[in-house]
């Protein structure tokens, strides 16, 4: 059997790209506009086709086949941490930018990822938009909000996942991978016995390190500061880790280890988002660093999800297309 191929947008540093990967999936081509995320997506991804640059200015017609199109469109014009224009947010059209590519393509089968509040964003009206867009295209959509922790990773991370197909026979055989029993707490995946850079030590006379001192009562928590004070957080699972860890220091999250209070550095955010040892950064500003690994996706659930749709390719749910334009 071919390999199944997949075009991905909206890139970022690949967590989408490396989950499908994972699962078997073969990155056909790439497209990320932000310069420090390409560049940490080469680091990792050898010989990618990475097309870097603004999606609008994409020729489709120079685009191989894809038997997945997958895209983890901007977020911000529907979360609640944003400002929530939706489609009257240029970042919000850009969906469009994917019905565009889908159009060309004609791909089997289409997988996108959002935050949590895209199917409730302007009462719905969003999500219908969305909707109505991929069934006018002849797709049939399954949706699923889920939280990371339910797949085995130790963080709360509650996104909308769709899927779309252009076989109703494989849109109503598709199932969601189901939830598990979380084995992992956030010690399991960041080691506090290995000291790391004296940069991510607070100092001892500082401010900070007084207020965190007196607020870590639980060493196997995880902690941050926020608008309402110092937050801990519950059962060994971490709270969301957001983009704007890049902007703010103060967002990054705070443990004590063996050698002191510290944040957690760019590579431990990346664990506690699934991601595997080996997938590191280049030589970026520990700020864009930090941007990337909150905007990025939990990788195991993408790779269940990618497995669940590899499924339907082997019962022949969907046609398989190997000619390339």
């Amino acid at each position: 059997m071919s390999v199944l191929k997949v075009g991905s947008l909206f890139s970022g540093i690949g967590g989408i790209d490396l989950g499908f990967q994972q699962a078997g999936f073969e990155i056909a081509f790439a497209n990320e506009i932000d310069k420090d995320a390409c560049k940490t997506y080469r680091y990792n991804f050898e010989n990618c086709n990475l097309i870097e640059g603004d999606i609008r200015n994409i020729d489709v017609n120079s685009l191989p086949y894809v038997d997945v199109l997958t895209a983890g469109f901007p977020c911000q014009p529907f979360s609640v941490c944003g400002n929530q224009k939706g489609f009257s947010d240029k970042r919000g059209n850009l969906f469009f930018e994917i019905m565009r590519i889908a159009d060309s393509l004609q791909c089997p089968v289409v997988f996108l990822e959002n935050v949590a509040n895209l199917t409730e964003h302007d009462n719905g009206k969003t999500f219908n938009v969305i909707h109505n867009e991929l069934a006018r295209r002849d797709y049939f959509i399954r949706y699923i909000i889920a939280d990371a922790c339910n797949y085995g990773i130790p963080q709360h991370r509650t996104r909308t996942y769709i899927v779309a197909f252009k076989s109703q026979s494989a849109c109503e055989t598709f199932r969601f991978p189901d939830e598990c029993n979380l084995t992992k707490r956030i010690f399991d995946v960041i080691d506090k016995t290995v000291k790391v850079d004296d940069s991510y030590y607070l100092s001892p006379e500082s401010s900070q390190y007084e207020r965190l001192g007196k607020a870590i009562i639980d060493s196997e928590q995880i902690y941050r500061f926020s608008d309402y004070g110092i937050q801990a957080s519950k059962d060994g699972i971490s709270f969301t880790l957001k983009a704007n860890m890049g902007t703010w220091y103060n967002r990054i999250p705070y443990i004590r280890d063996n050698f002191g209070i510290r944040r957690i550095t760019p590579c431990e955010c990346l664990a506690l988002q699934g991601f595997p040892k080996e997938y590191s950064f280049p030589d970026i500003p520990n700020t864009s660093a930090y941007k990337q690994c909150g905007n990025t996706v939990c990788v195991p659930v993408i790779k269940q999800i990618a497995n669940q749709i590899k499924l339907l390719s082997k019962g022949g749910q969907f046609k398989l297309q190997n000619t390339h334009r």
